[in-house]
């Protein structure tokens, strides 16, 4: 007994001590943010009072790389301070805009201290970095806040940018809602909330297989699990593979199961090779019926079903499905990425949709 007390006070002692790590982490990012915006502004104000301001700002910057490498040490080349001050022009600029949004957009029960609260700096200095060279305000807006939001390390940021997460969410949307992804990031309230169209699935490598299988695909999945979580989504929980549903004697078998925190349903994954078929959607109604009737406890909402496929009719789809369809879905999946350009062609071209 002695031991088990033992063991648990250095499990709560190690977690204390992590937290501790972690959020004096979190205040030295700050901090080092901070501190760099603020130079940023100094040397902004300053060259404004030069007269040959381009000229100047030049020399002011290469004397001051001198003078601060040789006080403080690395980190203060001329290219370190061009950015620091780049992003005080960007961002002095976008807080001023979020903030006149967010007045605007306040409720009456909102004070000016919560909207205050967006010139806070949660990100590492690497983040903002990436997040400077993304022209659109609200594009950047939107993967600043869900980095955040889902702690994102860099590369996990890069790859959510290189996949055009932004566009793929704001192609379904209006105006407002487009506004609501640049102040509040990606909320999740309702099952179409959840859908991507297309899915980038390119971390399986499944580009260099001239030909794979449903079950090769399933399999990659499986192997690369965090990876495919993270391109599902926030909520997102495994529950199993091939999972078997019976009756009749007959047996059927799910690909994929999961389970979202968010929306506290289940969500069935079917895949699919090639073209849709109105009898794949027909099959995944099946299944989605048996998890509510068989499956879903009391509190828990209905279920969700996504067919991935390579290629679909949107007309199939539409028909195949009643109008006021709120529980599956079809969306094709690429396994390459492709240049986001050609991306939102490929996107406005397969949805109809205008950019």
């Amino acid at each position: 007994m002695k031991d088990l007390q033992n063991t648990q006070l250095l499990q709560n002692i190690s977690s204390l001590l992590d937290n501790a790590r972690k959020k004096v982490a979190v205040v030295v990012n700050q901090t080092i943010v901070l501190t760099y915006y603020e130079i940023g502004r100094m040397i902004v104000e300053d060259e404004q009072n030069g007269e040959n301001r381009a000229e100047y700002g030049k020399a002011v910057l290469k004397d001051l790389s001198l003078h601060l490498t040789e006080k403080f040490g690395k980190g203060f080349s001329i290219t370190n301070l061009q950015q620091m001050k780049n992003f005080y022009i960007i961002y002095s600029l976008q807080i001023q805009q979020t903030l006149s949004v967010k007045l605007q957009m306040a409720d009456s029960h909102e004070n000016i201290a919560s909207n205050l609260q967006s010139m806070n700096f949660n990100l590492s200095w690497s983040h903002y970095l990436k997040l400077m060279r993304i022209k659109d305000i609200n594009e950047r807006k939107f993967y600043e806040i869900e980095s955040y939001k889902n702690n994102w390390s860099l590369r996990e940021l890069q790859r959510q940018y290189d996949s055009a997460l932004y566009t793929r969410l704001s192609l379904s949307k209006n105006k407002e809602e487009i506004l609501q992804l640049a102040e509040k990031g990606q909320i999740v309230e309702k099952p179409k909330d959840l859908i991507k169209d297309p899915y980038v699935l390119e971390f399986l490598g499944l580009s260099e297989k001239p030909n794979y299988s449903e079950s090769d695909l399933e399999s990659e999945l499986i192997d690369k699990l965090e990876h495919f979580l993270l391109e599902l989504g926030n909520g997102f929980t495994f529950v199993g593979r091939q999972q078997r549903i019976t009756f009749e004697e007959k047996h059927f078998y799910i690909d994929l199961v999961f389970y979202n925190r968010i929306l506290r349903c289940f969500v069935l994954i079917d895949l699919k090779i090639g073209e849709l078929k109105h009898q794949d959607i027909g099959q995944m109604q099946m299944y989605v019926n048996y998890f509510d009737r068989e499956k879903r406890l009391e509190g828990e909402n209905k279920t969700i079903g996504i067919i991935l496929c390579q290629d679909k009719s949107e007309a199939l789809v539409q028909y195949t499905l009643p109008e006021d369809n709120e529980q599956i879905f079809a969306s094709k999946y690429f396994t390459v990425l492709p240049s986001k350009q050609d991306f939102i062609n490929i996107l406005n071209s397969d949805n109809g949709k205008a950019s």
